[in-house]
């Protein structure tokens, strides 16, 4: 049976896509060492991107922009990069395998959705360190261009540093302005602006 793993990144962060892959592994050429993306190591991440796409028999990733979350919300704009993803596989799956415990909505395959699928099942696995490593290659770009924000550090994610970045420099455009700290910080930022100016 082809089954294709599906998983995605980026549904946390405050800034820039979430990243979905799909992936449909080959049986006879097996990939050592996959698991779950986030317990790997950055260097060990990179090295599966590449077997992975060398190895599958179809792999694919696809996005939904920071803007398509603002307009749908992250849940929606989650599947919406999913059904990217299975659609830009070169080969037709018959089940579909994705992580969590929400099955794709609106797609024309049979969908099981498997908490912890990423560590259960390999091909939301390979499919987990496709989408991460994508996702953080794109927050690396976005640092090149932000370099005040730490991208590259926190990958867009909120921590202390990201939070003090948008309250001191304010957001970027690539910023999820549905997202309350972002909102918040916008507002803030936008206010102290104008104090400036009326002073």
């Amino acid at each position: 049976m082809r089954i294709a793993g599906v998983d995605e990144a980026g549904r946390g962060p405050l800034v820039g896509s979430v990243v979905a892959a799909a992936v449909i592994l080959d049986p006879n050429q097996p990939i050592v060492g996959l698991n779950d993306s986030k317990k790997l190591t950055e260097k060990k991440r990179e090295q599966l991107f590449i077997e992975i796409q060398q190895k599958a028999l179809a792999w694919s990733v696809a996005e939904a922009s920071h803007l398509e979350i603002d307009e749908l919300n992250i849940l929606q704009a989650t599947f919406l990069a999913m059904r990217r993803a299975v659609a830009g596989l070169t080969i037709t799956p018959e089940l579909v395998r994705v992580d969590g415990n929400h099955c794709i909505k609106d797609l024309d395959v049979t969908c099981e959705a498997i908490i912890n699928g990423d560590f259960l099942h390999q091909e939301i696995s390979a499919a987990s360190i496709l989408a991460k490593v994508t996702r953080d290659r794109q927050m690396v770009l976005l640092d090149q261009q932000y370099p005040a924000y730490g991208f590259a550090k926190h990958k867009g994610y909120p921590t202390k540093a990201h939070l003090l970045a948008m309250a001191e420099h304010g957001v970027i455009p690539e910023h999820r302005y549905s997202y309350k700290p972002v909102k918040k910080a916008h507002e803030e930022f936008q206010a102290a602006q104008h104090i400036k100016s009326d002073a």
